[in-house]
């Protein structure tokens, strides 16, 4: 059977855009489809932007810590117009960046939604086009709860689109987004109350870590409500929003961010009655190959709901692409991946954790340093960075390593090599350390 393409890619985002490229580059007749904006989550509303308002937001510490390194800082004000448009910008040229690399592998792109028909056809613009290989990419949306009123707070989609910043802001949720966005708000101005259902935040994460961005937020001015769960929301005739919660308390604020999880992209796509049985939670069930229980349909990226991170979906992406049209087979390994928070401190994170190791190992050692970097220490802040390495005792391999701070994420990607590799404490401890600098704790705990 002739098709009219090779492969056939439904999502433009990171995972959809790389497998396209590598299928393409094997010499595939490739197609894509996106219905919004090449670029994805990851480009268009998620890591890119937020990167840069967390470093926009920053600016409000080192303009203050500025004073006792000597620099005279006169009247100072913010404009957050100017921060989103020029963040909003950047993110118009780097999708446009995208689209070049698409086209410069002769990847046809079509710009609106895309269904699945029947086996290898896909509806795009009104017409049935065929493919030997169809790949599912749409990714994943932010969860809105199923209350009364819910519909009046925001997500992290538009909170790089609002118009002005409110004075007060309530969010609910306590992972990556809302600590993420928690920071941003309040070192712009914003008065913010994070409102959680438990009573811990960043499940999953080292609780040492967690509980010190807690506490550090809590000083930074903060507000945690927790184990309060919103039941419905309300909007007054003067456009302020009442938060009702279960145990009968409420809140009032100007705006309510949900930051309560992510749903898979999968609905309306023709999926179901292809036989294909999705999880409760919507995502597409596929193989250690991203291979579907169909031979010619495939998913990546966080519609599998695997680990919803964009370096994992353009994994996943390129290992496809290269098994399916480049006779490469290799397996994407989710183990020991690395990640971060990027709060006000940061988080970053591969491994184990403390409670994990001694779970699985049976006997786990842990060596911490919990100190103040030079730069807080002159500019008279108390914040206080907490590296933590996690070891095998039978072994000492290193299974885990953890740390809140300045820069941690950007100190954890070397370190999440030795991670990987399974280097051992000792190895560390015979590393030279680089003085002075915050790194070097890592090559000195004891």
């Amino acid at each position: 059977m002739a098709f009219d393409f090779d492969y056939f890619v439904i999502g433009a985002g990171s995972g959809g855009v790389r497998s396209s490229r590598i299928a393409a580059g094997h010499g595939a007749k490739v197609a894509i489809a996106e219905e919004f904006r090449v670029g994805g989550t990851c480009v268009i509303r998620g890591c890119v932007p937020k990167k840069l308002l967390v470093i926009g937001a920053h600016f409000a510490e080192d303009l203050e810590d500025a004073r006792r390194f000597g620099w005279t800082i006169g009247e100072k004000s913010f404009d957050w117009a100017t921060l989103r448009d020029n963040v909003l910008d950047d993110v118009t040229r780097i999708s446009g960046a995208y689209q070049s690399t698409l086209d410069t592998h002769q990847v046809e792109t079509f710009r609106t939604r895309a269904t699945i028909s029947a086996p290898n056809e896909v509806t795009v613009d009104g017409r049935k086009v065929t493919a030997k290989h169809v790949l599912v990419a749409t990714g994943a949306r932010p969860l809105v709860p199923d209350i009364p009123g819910a519909e009046f707070g925001i997500t992290s989609n538009e909170v790089f689109n609002l118009p002005e910043l409110p004075k007060r802001a309530v969010i609910c949720g306590a992972g990556y987004i809302a600590n993420e966005l928690a920071g941003i708000l309040h070192e712009l101005g914003v008065d913010v109350t994070l409102i959680v259902r438990s009573d811990t935040l960043l499940r999953g994460w080292d609780r040492s870590l967690a509980d010190r961005l807690l506490a550090i937020s809590t000083e930074k001015g903060i507000q945690f409500r927790f184990n309060m769960k919103p039941e419905r929301v309300e909007k007054r005739e003067d456009g302020k929003l009442e938060i009702f919660c279960a145990n009968g308390r409420s809140m009032e604020t100007d705006m309510l961010l949900w930051a309560v999880g992510r749903q898979p992209n999968s609905e309306g796509l023709g999926l179901e009655a292809l036989g294909i049985e999705l999880k409760p939670n919507g995502a597409i069930p596929v193989d250690a190959d991203s291979h579907t229980s169909l031979p010619w349909l495939h998913a990546v990226g966080d519609v599998t709901d695997r680990l919803q991170l964009t370096p994992i979906a353009i994994r996943e992406g390129h290992a496809l692409a290269d098994g399916l049209f480049g006779d490469k087979h290799w397996q994407v390994d989710h183990s020991m991946v690395p990640s971060a928070v990027f709060s006000h401190p940061p988080l970053a994170s591969v491994g184990m954790t403390e409670g994990e190791a001694r779970n699985k190992l049976g006997d786990a050692c842990v060596y911490t340093s919990d100190f103040r970097p030079m730069k807080n220490v002159l500019a008279g802040r108390n914040e206080r960075s907490l590296y933590k390495l996690v070891t095998d005792r039978a072994t000492g391999r290193l299974v885990g390593a953890h740390m809140i701070g300045p820069d941690a994420p950007e100190i954890l990607q070397a370190l999440a090599i030795a991670v990987k590799a399974g280097l051992t404490k000792e190895q560390l401890d015979s590393t030279v350390a680089l003085h002075p600098t915050m790194a070097e704790e890592l090559v000195l705990m004891r």
